[in-house]
């Protein structure tokens, strides 16, 4: 029986500086990104790594420099939950292209309660990764305190709840609040009386926010005016049948997401409301899979999911680490439920 043939021997370090001419330091010193080397040595190097397929042994490099190019994603809500909603997944998408830019991993970890916590927190202290990418935090979540334990830099996605004036980790959101006024704004200038709104789960900064950009515009509207939802369909479903039991005149409605939108547009057509001729919708989001795709199209307020990804990553992986917070702006978009 013929054996089969042995792999090739991978290229080593010292191969590369000798097809390049130079010193096995100088190879070491490009393959980890040090500026300091001459851009006619470096392109040398280059072109030897190129021709002998030379891939570097991460293993050792992290020995050496301390760095694993790996970064943690951390979201604080069951797998159920993230693979069912295009938010996360729009997210996602945006920190896995900037990672996968710079040559770093995206290792994701999800948390549904105690023992999720107990689990990240022994990873991230186990220096495993550079940092970590953190959001959908609820209000009485230990992962800020856990994470800070671990003492790896860290990036939150959404305004954290902790207090005011607290030094403590950036993060990137958009307007919530600003978004919100706009929204209602829009129903005010389109004459409807009898606003209501969808909030979000109120143990997240994003719907609160948006509940107080509701009532900036709205200061007058009674409690009955508000039911709470979780930013899913079927959390939609329920309030909006909350709402129409309770204020059968209503005659808009600003719910805290685009899911939750479809979910109150479902009960609308149940119960024999034309939107927007009935009753007008407005979301937030502008998850052009939901948003797009509803009957009648929705009309919502758009923030740049994917690009708040794409920057929560670029701020980890910054030289220097984390910078200042930064909140993006929000635009409504105009469909046909409003």
């Amino acid at each position: 029986m013929t054996e089969p043939p042995s792999a090739a021997p991978r290229p080593t370090l010292e191969a590369v500086a000798a097809l390049a001419g130079v010193s096995r330091a100088t190879v070491s010193r490009v393959v980890n990104g040090d500026q300091g080397v001459r851009e006619a040595l470096a392109e040398k190097v280059r072109h030897a790594v190129d021709e002998l397929g030379y891939v570097p042994n991460r293993a050792a490099r992290s020995l050496v420099t301390r760095r694993h190019d790996a970064v943690a994603v951390v979201i604080a809500e069951p797998e159920t939950r993230v693979f069912a909603d295009p938010f996360f997944a729009l997210q996602l998408r945006g920190i896995s292209k900037e990672l996968t830019s710079r040559d770093v991993q995206l290792v994701l970890l999800l948390t549904e309660g105690p023992d999720d916590h107990e689990r990240v927190g022994r990873y991230l202290s186990g220096g495993h990764v550079d940092g970590a990418l953190v959001f959908s935090l609820h209000l009485d979540d230990p992962l800020p305190g856990i994470i800070r334990g671990a003492g790896v830099p860290t990036v939150f996605g959404g305004r954290p709840g902790w207090p005011e004036g607290t030094a403590t980790s950036p993060y990137v959101d958009c307007d919530n609040r600003g978004g919100a006024r706009e929204a209602v704004r829009h129903l005010v200038s389109l004459g409807r009386t009898r606003i209501a709104h969808i909030a979000g789960a109120l143990d997240q900064t994003s719907a609160v926010d948006r509940l107080d950009g509701f009532r900036d515009v709205l200061p007058d509207a009674g409690p009955e005016l508000v039911a709470e939802g979780d930013f899913t369909p079927a959390g939609g479903e329920r309030a909006m049948r909350e709402l129409l039991d309770r204020v059968p005149d209503v005659d808009a409605v600003f719910a805290a997401n685009d899911l939750s939108a479809s979910g109150a547009l479902r009960v609308l057509r149940e119960r024999g409301r034309r939107v927007p001729d009935d009753v007008a919708v407005v979301g937030f989001d502008d998850m052009l899979p939901v948003a797009e795709q509803v009957d009648p199209p929705l009309t919502t307020v758009r923030q740049d999911i994917e690009e708040m990804g794409r920057l929560m990553a670029r701020m980890l992986l910054r030289r220097g680490g984390p910078t200042e917070s930064v909140v993006l702006p929000t635009e409504l978009v105009r469909r046909g439920s409003a």
